[in-house]
């Protein structure tokens, strides 16, 4: 695909479908889902040449942010607004610390991701989208509807990053008594005039399912000026970029390579970084890891998606078997055919499977390697990590612990795991796994006393399409 320059770079978004016009970033970050049904992703790639990387040792996180993020925005906001919006979006993380490197031997590092407001990953990009909402719509004098949908840690980042602000409602769909205690009290427990939680029956998949069913739906759609906050919206992608850079700048790129495990479900957080790669940083690979829910997994190891059950697990947040991102991937595997590539995913929704060619297989061999742990393994995992060092981790990052331990560099090129939840958010399963109970830090010290709101929902459409009908007001000018 085509590249640009830095310096000269306005990106403009492309659909991963190929027959939905094409946007610029302002109309991206509001439209999210594209009308076609497809993904936006860059119609080029900015480059970061080995200077630039070099440029950036010894700057801060927000620095960094605003070289990567400049040339995706591609002049909708002004610098001196984009600046101020990364200021305050990571000015929400404790110390400052926005993802800290931790060495735990063996050339494996974690990268700490979960010292935002909800304790995870999930609020490096969030925080950024409310900022970014806020001043696109504030500019054009409009409002907003959003929709999402949560294994769990999304559903809190985007509420805490989106409450109490007059130019949007957010109604978040969680899958009913499938996310933790922690997860579920982080969402309820937001209280504001803006924010709707439902409370789903069914699984994640299902409520991503509705999401994208409501999108689909463009009289509904239009009626109530729907956006989304999930990773379909290419903004949370742009943002999850710039810790990829980061780190490897922290380890000496452009003069050295890293490679990355990404503990996944949905594959948004793993295709950030491979937009890293596509960038210029130096990334040797990716370590896909997945627990039971296998789907990513087996795909690297076969070139065959095949749905199965959603087994529950003690890693919820990946308890997933449609990863809605890897059709970004898929998009370029495709050779950035959209036709070819709904066609493929309407096959996959009618038999459960597709396959891709021997070529496309080994371009994403090349990059991607796929591993797979149970809750037996998960568990055995956070008990090591614990007798030797001391750390709590979640099961999450603990199955990227795993598969990074067991996949090892053998060149020395350091392995950087994405720890992407604080342990606390799943106290049972640390504590049954380590034997202690990790507590929730101070500033959310209070959470399990507060009072929380939602609303248990069928999981069907009309259902929820009612219920939205019901409590956001009609956009102007909507029929």
């Amino acid at each position: 695909m085509a590249a640009c320059d830095l310096g000269v770079c306005d990106v403009r978004y492309i659909s991963t479908r190929g027959s939905a016009p094409d946007l610029a970033f302002d109309e991206v970050l509001l439209t999210g889902l594209a009308r076609d049904g497809g993904l936006y992703v860059p119609a080029e790639w900015p480059q970061l040449s080995a200077d630039d990387l070099r440029a950036m040792a010894g700057q801060t996180y927000n620095e960094i942010a605003f070289t990567v993020i400049k040339p995706f925005v591609g002049g909708t906001i002004e610098d001196a607004d984009l600046k101020q919006i990364i200021e305050r979006a990571y000015s929400t993380f404790e110390n400052g610390d926005v993802a800290p490197l931790v060495d735990i031997g063996d050339g494996v590092m974690l990268m700490e991701q979960f010292h935002g407001p909800t304790l995870a990953f999930k609020d490096v990009a969030m925080q950024l989208l409310g900022g970014l909402f806020d001043h696109v719509l504030k500019a054009r004098g409009t409002s907003i509807t959003i929709v999402g949908a949560t294994s769990g840690d999304t559903g809190s980042a985007a509420l805490e990053a989106c409450k109490n602000k007059d130019a949007l409602r957010i109604f978040m769909l969680h899958p009913k008594g499938r996310v933790s205690d922690v997860q579920r009290k982080q969402m309820t427990t937001v209280v504001a005039d803006n924010v709707y939680n439902l409370a789903v029956e069914g699984t994640f998949d299902d409520c991503q399912d509705l999401v994208k069913a409501m999108f689909n739906d463009q009289q509904f759609r239009d009626r109530h000026n729907l956006s989304a906050v999930n990773s379909i919206n290419w903004a949370r992608v742009m943002a999850q970029i710039v810790y990829y850079v980061y780190a490897a700048v922290q380890l000496g790129a452009p003069d050295k390579q890293v490679s990355f495990t990404v503990p996944t479900g949905n594959f948004g957080n793993v295709f950030a970084g491979y937009a890293a790669k596509q960038m210029g940083v130096p990334i040797k690979r990716f370590v896909v890891a997945s627990n039971s829910n296998d789907i990513l997994a087996r795909f690297f190891s076969s070139g065959e998606m095949k749905m199965e059950t959603v087994v529950p697990t003690i890693s919820p947040s990946m308890d997933i078997q449609i990863s809605s991102n890897f059709e970004r991937l898929l998009f370029d595997l495709l050779g950035r055919d959209g036709a070819a590539v709904a066609d493929t995913l309407t096959k996959f929704r009618e038999t459960g499977a597709f396959s891709v060619s021997e070529d496309a297989y080994q371009a994403a061999r090349a990059l991607f390697a796929g591993a797979r742990y149970d809750d037996t393994e998960t568990k055995q995992t956070i008990k090591d990590l614990h007798n030797q060092t001391g750390m709590l981790i979640d099961p999450h990052s603990a199955v990227g612990v795993a598969a990074a331990r067991s996949t090892p560099e053998t060149d020395g090129t350091p392995m950087v795991v994405l720890a992407t939840a604080h342990p606390a958010k799943f106290p049972d399963a640390v504590e049954d796994a380590s034997g202690v109970r990790p507590g929730l830090p101070p500033r959310v010290g209070d959470l399990f006393d507060r009072e929380e709101k939602a609303v248990d929902i069928a999981g069907d459409l009309a259902a929820i399409e009612t219920y939205i009908n019901d409590h956001s007001p009609l956009k102007s000018g909507a029929a």
